[in-house]
């Protein structure tokens, strides 16, 4: 393990003059993190300055990367603050910048590929009716590489989770079965790749290491399309693998048949295996994927009714759906005023396409009774079984969280149950909400299903 930097000044001289801009990068940015940490709210901390990621030293700069929404608001709010971080730990570096950084004048060695998301994972990938066959998918080919379906190519728009898709099979191989020769890398990067083996090297160093895999994952592949040579490489490259039993997993924002420009021969082969597409997410799983993400920001939403309206004011996909949450934690922070139903419609205004729904104790009821297998009329009896007794705590919960009854009046509606029994019931699930997955999920399913709009046909 190496030693921990020195917070003492030091020259462009020396053994950290040898280390590689990322590297460097790596150890300003540690060196840094006490002292910017120090002078920060910790939610600020988190929040805004965690996601940072360091990628460059250039000269006496800094470059760092970071999600849009995240950069945007950092270079507002935070920049003053990281370069003043940095005059305090005795860098010879000055400023911290966004840019993207320019770059070294030699560069001889061809293009190094796109590595996979490090949180890029099974766990953290929320399952809804649009997706649930792509993950499937995905983790059967992680877990039996060249068994189940190859090659496997997943479709769909932007912001719905292939990239998370591919970086997930990339990091489940690395941790379980290290030994198989994986790369995760995108159109870009194997043109890239391509073109500066021919311009320089020459082909053959370029087929060797992209026909001597085990695993190729490849995201993004319409960008291939209509570049003839890279095409034609490509085409001779998938045959390689898919000759030698080699797993092959692409992803595009359309469908083989879809991607007008790219040749036929090789949009056939694309569909020998598993298509599947990747649809956008409904209302339920938008509202776990908001949960999970104000969970890892370490916030507390009081209002529960706020991120269900957020979920529903934002449909089009998760990447957006995410900045929208960033833009509201901004708006919350800049105001000083809490998260909560008001602040939502203030910033995402309803559109005409929206009906709002009205939540009725009956609907809760018939809602939660459908959803736990039984009717309204063992919902509301003396049973004790354990599907019962659950659905019908939930119930109370949720009319709890969603009208405004007194305890009494909720006890009633469940055969004239005491304030005391509702009040047990509320908080068996509110302490289950977050510790108990099954109980978790189900809370989460209703509140998205209660909310949405009913079809009357």
């Amino acid at each position: 393990m190496e030693s921990a930097t020195s917070t003492q000044p030091q020259s462009k001289s020396g053994s950290q003059k040898e280390l590689p801009g990322s590297a460097r990068a790596v150890k300003e940015w540690e060196k840094l993190q006490p002292t910017l940490r120090r002078r920060l709210f910790e939610s600020a901390w988190r929040m805004w300055i965690e996601p940072i990621r360091p990628a460059a030293v250039r000269g006496t700069t800094l470059y760092l990367e970071a999600p849009d929404p995240i950069r945007t608001w950092v270079e507002r709010r935070y920049m003053d603050v990281i370069n003043e971080a940095l005059k305090d730990v005795g860098s010879h570096l000055t400023t911290a910048s966004f840019e993207v950084p320019p770059q070294p004048e030699r560069v001889s060695a061809p293009t190094r590929p796109v590595g996979p998301n490090p949180t890029h994972d099974f766990d953290r990938f929320v399952i809804g009716p649009g997706n649930h066959l792509a993950h499937a998918a995905a983790l059967a080919v992680a877990e039996a590489p060249s068994e189940a379906y190859n090659p496997l190519f997943l479709h769909g728009p932007p912001g719905l989770g292939k990239t998370h898709l591919l970086g997930a099979i990339a990091n489940y191989l690395a941790l379980h079965v290290p030994e198989l020769n994986v790369l995760y890398t995108n159109a870009e990067a194997f043109t890239a790749d391509f073109v500066t083996a021919l311009r320089e090297s020459g082909t053959d160093e370029f087929k060797r290491r992209y026909r001597n895999l085990d695993v190729l994952l490849i995201d993004d592949i319409q960008f291939i399309a209509g570049k003839h040579h890279t095409e034609e490489e490509f085409f001779h490259t998938f045959n390689a693998l898919h000759d030698a039993g080699s797993q092959i997993v692409i992803s595009a924002d359309r469908s083989p048949a879809e991607i007008s420009t790219l040749a036929d021969r090789l949009s056939d082969r694309f569909e020998w295996g598993l298509t599947v597409p990747i649809e956008a997410p409904n209302l339920a799983t938008r509202l776990t994927v908001l949960r999970h993400l104000v969970t890892e920001a370490g916030l507390e939403v009081k209002d529960q009714d706020a991120l269900t309206l957020l979920a529903r004011r934002v449909k089009t996909n998760l990447r957006q759906l995410r900045g929208a949450l960033t833009r509201t934690i901004a708006e919350s922070s800049l105001n000083a005023t809490p998260i909560n139903s008001d602040l939502i419609s203030q910033v995402f205004p309803a559109s005409e396409n929206d009906s709002e729904v009205h939540v009725t104790p009956e609907l809760i009821r018939s809602t939660v009774a459908e959803h736990f297998r039984t009717d309204v009329e063992t919902l509301i009896s003396k049973r004790r079984d354990r599907n019962t007794a659950t659905a019908r705590h939930v119930a109370v919960y949720l009319t709890r969280e969603m009208t405004p009854l007194s305890l009494p009046q909720i006890g009633a509606l469940y055969g004239d149950r005491d304030h005391t029994t509702v009040l047990n019931s509320i908080e068996r699930v509110d302490q289950a909400v977050g510790d108990d997955p099954e109980i978790t999920t189900s809370v989460e399913f209703l509140r998205a299903e209660l909310h949405s709009p009913r079809d009357n046909s």
